[in-house]
């Protein structure tokens, strides 16, 4: 659901509104039900907000199924405001959603967007959803893909400082990126990815002219994902990598920091743009925008980002399932 004092409970209702939604999954949302149910009286939405769990949700469109073993009343929580309560219930939802998943009772999950301060105001002391899931699921090595229309970004490394970005940059930290989008484009449906790895100086380095952590770290991981039968070019000027991929010369690229993969990304398609944490166990898109205070409670959020969260949750699902049974 996302935080209950932003966009999240809105977007929510508008994507579970969609008869395609119910085309390509069965969703149930995982959150408080007095917070759906009053964003759904703003909206003026005839959709039956009521409880219910994976095995008891009848999974049809007019309703919305919401899994809430906490029964709290978040009715009268304000919109726009980072509150201890909605930071709460936002992270025990993604904690709650990972376990279904984790046990067998739900394929993948679709997290509405969280505010940062606030889950950290509740003591759970993340950066983000990405870490808070990688700690659950015990994968320390899990990694951030960016996927919009046109683009699919994998990230060395996100939420550190630029200092520790650099300093995160060795050869098997870019080759571990290498081989998660690799499998992450196998179950995005590219049967035979091409991959582009972003170099981490200007003009990647410019044969060290201008550092030498594109000779040092990039390169190698680049020979070696090669030795290893994988499509990967490398390392490729920043400032020409993405137009090149737009373009359909690649299927995927390794960002080596935040701003370097999030920038292109964003700007190529903010609205449809979503987060896929891959490297764990478990599937998880998300919408990849905030708790949009500016809009919250008032309508008029979009729910672009969610759309697509869900389909390539779904799809990822699928194919996951068809390589496990062959």
């Amino acid at each position: 659901m996302g935080d209950p004092t932003g966009v999240g409970p809105e977007i929510l209702i508008k994507s579970l509104a969609k008869p395609e939604t119910y085309d390509i999954c069965r969703p149930l949302a995982v959150g408080s039900v007095s917070a759906i149910e009053r964003m759904a009286g703003i909206l003026q939405s005839d959709l039956d907000v009521r409880a219910a769990d994976p095995e008891s949700a009848a999974y049809v469109h007019g309703a919305i199924e919401v899994y809430d073993p906490w029964g709290e009343d978040l009715s009268d929580l304000p919109f726009k405001q980072v509150t201890v309560e909605g930071g709460r219930s936002s992270a025990e939802a993604v904690i709650e959603a990972a376990k279904l998943v984790m046990d067998g009772r739900a394929a993948a999950i679709v997290t509405g967007p969280i505010h940062k301060e606030a889950i950290n105001r509740a003591g759970y002391h993340y950066a983000g959803h990405t870490e808070l899931l990688a700690d659950l699921t015990e994968t320390p090595g899990t990694r951030m893909l960016l996927v919009a229309p046109t683009l699919r970004v994998i990230h060395n490394s996100t939420h550190v400082s630029l200092r520790e970005a650099i300093e995160r940059v060795t050869r098997d930290n870019v080759l571990h990126c290498i081989r998660l989008l690799h499998e992450s484009l196998l179950l995005l449906g590219f049967e035979q990815p091409r991959i582009a790895v972003n170099g981490l100086n200007p003009h990647a380095g410019e044969d060290r002219l201008f550092g030498d952590e594109d000779a040092d770290e990039i390169l190698p991981a680049i020979e070696a994902a090669r030795a290893e039968g994988l499509d990967v070019t490398g390392p490729e000027p920043g400032d020409t990598v993405y137009n090149k991929a737009i373009d359909g010369r690649f299927d995927g690229i390794v960002a080596m920091y935040h701003d370097q993969g999030h920038v292109a990304v964003k700007t190529a398609g903010f609205f449809d743009g979503i987060n896929v944490s891959v490297g764990m166990p478990i599937i998880r898109t998300s919408v990849d925008h905030g708790t949009a205070y500016g809009r919250a409670g008032e309508g008029r959020a979009r729910e672009d980002s969610l759309d697509h969260a869900i389909k390539v949750a779904a799809q990822m699902s699928r194919a996951k399932l068809a390589a496990a049974t062959g």
